[in-house]
């Protein structure tokens, strides 16, 4: 009998590996995951996967699966599976075309290498998440990411406008809007593809009214399937579908998205707050101005930047001496013990400096009476420097917290922005009850998306074992004031089994039904979205 690996690597022309090392080191993401698989593939064109697609579906006595995998970043253990992991950074990095508002790209692309050329034609993807320095462009696909920019922009799925992926009969297909006719000529395909639009137009259309419910009442949403989006009435879009499917769905080959003109001038005004309290009072005012990011990060965040601040010379490109000068108002503020419990950035964008300085004066103003200190900041490295402390918020966590473990489970739920005044008290008071959990506190202030993450001793069986005590409770407070469990990290491992609570059984068949359709022997990236058990999340918790 031929070994596993000879057999793969008779399929595709790429790599396969099932060493040790690799299946370990491709275990483990940013989630509490380890999950070892059978073999990697690094596949090294779109007849690779072709041939993979068509070989697990033929070879069922093998129980193999393919999941994608991008930069690593995903917090939900999306990218992780016992079968084979398909690493698509080695030979799928190519920016294809830029045109004047669109690029075609392929997945495995890192978004800091799509960001770096489009500076040079002054233009933005502007729905980058905090990982931007380590993350691909598939992955904010596959989770349809969001982060600073989310609050003007809006999230990934804004603007992918056509998806090429190989679907389960081993086919490469495009996925882009279709009007009606288009729609009905695909139907009328005696095919997989037109099978497959003839029963997504049945399901969409005769579910109506239960997916216009089931649809969540916030800014920002990644749990599910979004099938309340596909069909506007004018427009079938199957790529509102993919993007947010974490790869269950088929294997993205190629994105088209469309771009933005990146914003000449912008202000950052930076607000220190002494408690909680004043947090939604000053989010009000700061909204009503129309900022194009409103983050926040916590007093414990702060302090891992001062403690760590060598971190950022890569990101912000300054040699040590700089970094340290750069950094001296934050070491005083850390030394004289005067830190703030949270601070709030608010960045204003405009075509003019005086229009931009103008707001961030008025912002400032708005929210002196709330007794809070604040500064603009007074160049684009002052700016640079408190954005690049939130984005690497969770990476400082991750990189150097001993003892403890970052815990993502409750880390990404999203209420409405006005409802936050009543819900981070309660959501507080809950994690109060739990000596066990250290939680930090970063976000998107702007869409009512706050980012808890939990510290705790993984290593402790007993530890371990208040997840799903502390995440039942804070999904139903949750849903009490109707958000989502996930604004933009997506479900994987994690959050795949609450589904059912917060959609209900009846939305959750239909997730199943679309899987079906989709990938009917379940070959592509199972257990996420449809499938996941609280057992399995469990079990494949990592210790350290």
């Amino acid at each position: 009998m031929k070994a596993f690996v000879d057999l793969l690597q008779e399929v595709c022309k790429g790599e396969v590996k099932e060493d040790e090392r690799t299946r370990s080191l491709y275990a483990r993401d940013a989630s509490l995951f380890e999950v070892k698989p059978r073999a990697v593939i690094f596949p090294s064109d779109v007849e690779d996967i072709k041939h993979l697609v068509s070989f697990v579906n033929e070879r069922k006595d093998l129980n193999l699966s393919l999941t994608c995998r991008g930069g690593g970043s995903d917090m939900t253990g999306g990218p992780l599976s016992e079968s084979i992991v398909l690493d698509m950074n080695r030979s799928f990095q190519r920016i294809k075309e830029i045109g004047e508002d669109t690029v075609i790209v392929e997945p495995g692309l890192w978004y800091r290498d799509l960001e770096k050329e489009l500076d040079r034609k002054n233009l933005l993807l502007p729905c980058y998440p905090a990982s931007k320095h380590f993350c691909t462009v598939g992955g904010m696909v596959a989770n349809n990411a969001g982060g600073e920019k989310s609050l003007l922009y809006g999230k990934t799925d804004a603007y992918v406008t056509k998806l090429k992926a190989v679907l389960a009969d081993g086919n490469e297909y495009e996925i882009r809007p279709l009007f009606k006719q288009e729609l009905e000529e695909k139907m009328k395909l005696q095919s997989f593809e037109g099978d497959l639009y003839r029963n997504m137009w049945q399901l969409i259309t005769g579910n109506k009214d239960v997916l216009a419910k089931a649809k969540p009442n916030v800014s920002k949403n990644s749990s599910g399937y979004a099938l309340w989006n596909v069909w506007n009435g004018e427009v079938f879009d199957l790529t509102k579908l993919f993007t947010g499917s974490q790869g269950t769905l088929g294997i993205i080959t190629e994105i088209t998205f469309r771009l933005v003109k990146k914003t000449k001038e912008r202000k950052l005004l930076v607000v220190f707050l002494p408690s909680l309290d004043p947090l939604t009072e000053i989010s009000k005012p700061l909204l009503a101005l129309k900022p194009e990011s409103l983050e926040l990060y916590d007093d414990q965040t702060l302090k891992m930047a001062v403690k760590f601040f060598l971190d950022f010379r890569k990101i912000l490109k300054l040699d040590v001496l700089s970094l340290l000068i750069r950094f001296l108002p934050e070491f005083f503020m850390v030394l004289q013990g005067k830190s703030p419990k949270l601070i709030v950035l608010a960045e204003f964008t405009g075509t003019t400096k005086r229009e931009v300085e103008n707001l961030a004066n008025k912002a400032q103003e708005a929210i002196q009476p709330f007794g809070v200190t604040s500064i603009i900041a007074k160049d684009e490295g002052e700016a640079q420097k408190y954005f690049a402390i939130r984005r690497e918020s969770f990476n400082l966590l991750r990189k150097h917290v001993k003892g403890m473990r970052t815990a993502n489970f409750i880390e990404d739920v999203i209420v409405r922005s006005d409802r936050l005044e009543e819900f981070l008290p309660r959501f507080n008071k809950i994690l109060s009850e739990y000596p066990e959990i250290i939680h930090t506190l970063a976000g998107h202030l702007g869409d009512g998306n706050l980012h808890m993450i939990p510290l705790m001793n993984l290593a402790d069986p007993k530890v371990r074992g208040v997840i799903p005590k502390v995440a039942d409770r804070i999904f139903k407070l949750t849903l009490e004031f109707g958000g989502s469990f996930s604004a933009e990290h997506g479900d994987g491992i994690i959050r795949t089994p609450y589904l059912e609570m917060m959609f209900g059984k009846e939305v959750c068949e239909l997730f199943a039904k679309v899987k079906t359709l989709f990938d009917p022997s379940s070959i592509f990236n199972p257990g996420k979205k449809v499938g996941g058990s609280l057992e399995y999340a469990m079990s494949h918790i990592a210790p350290h």
